[in-house]
């Protein structure tokens, strides 16, 4: 599910650190590519949003704190079965091992990091935590399950405060499909989580989480295809949050 298991990742930073995660990262919307590593040298090193990689990369090093990569990763995956109400969601190894052969501008990104301060582990021990947690490998359906915490509902996971799941829809909305995020909110109307592997989470809160996969993507790296389906799904429903 790649980008989408970002979602996860700042419940668990957020309910580690609460509040003091928003030291190292910010909540706007970026306005630029999810990886660029011009916006992290501009800013000095503080990322512009939880869901752009290198806000990611912090996040993963905030739940990774001075503890070992497996217990973290873990932490990670008892979250996300608990949430989707199943243990059948496990990680890629060859996706993971992929990512780590590849991934050139994320250890760039973790370097400028490392540089201004604002990672805790070496880069090599966070990134292998983020690139694992990316190569998540869930269903559709699980994907919609997992995502249930974030409605708001009598009968839903409670894994997390009300006044948090406020928050991390906000930040799905406003940042969750990175320099498309207003795209989306124009067209869809809800808090919305993209991966470049297809997928998309969307929220409507109160009533459902959706999940869609398609892997055709816009010029964002976001669901090409999946945003047109969830569009029109909310339309129909009419289920936009404006």
């Amino acid at each position: 599910v790649q980008s989408i298991t970002k979602v996860f990742t700042l419940a668990i930073a957020l309910g580690r650190s609460g509040d003091q995660l928003w030291h190292r990262v910010g909540r706007e919307p970026s306005g630029r590519a999810f990886n660029s590593i011009v916006q992290l040298e501009q800013e000095q090193g503080r990322p512009r949003n939880p869901f752009i990689n290198a806000g990611a990369i912090v996040t993963t090093d905030e739940v990774l704190g001075n503890r070992e990569p497996r217990e973290a990763l873990a932490e990670i995956m008892r979250f996300v079965r608990e949430a989707a109400g199943t243990d059948d969601i496990h990680i890629n190894d060859t996706v993971a091992a992929s990512e780590t052969d590849f991934g050139h501008r994320n250890f760039a990104l973790a370097h400028f990091l490392k540089s201004y301060g604002n990672l805790i582990n070496a880069p090599e021990r966070t990134l292998g935590t983020y690139f694992h947690h990316c190569a998540m490998e869930m269903t559709v359906e699980q994907l919609a399950m997992a995502g249930r915490f974030l409605i708001e509902a009598p009968d839903v996971p409670r894994l997390v405060a009300p006044s948090r799941i406020r928050r991390l829809n906000a930040l799905m909305l406003t940042c969750g499909h990175y320099d498309g995020s207003g795209d989306f909110a124009y067209r869809v109307g809800l808090p919305g989580k993209s991966g470049v592997g297809g997928g998309i989470l969307a929220i409507v809160p109160g009533r459902a989480s959706i999940a869609v996969w398609s892997p055709g993507l816009n010029r964002y790296g976001n669901s090409q295809k999946g945003t047109e389906a969830l569009a029109l799904l909310a339309r129909h429903m009419d289920w936009s949050i404006f």
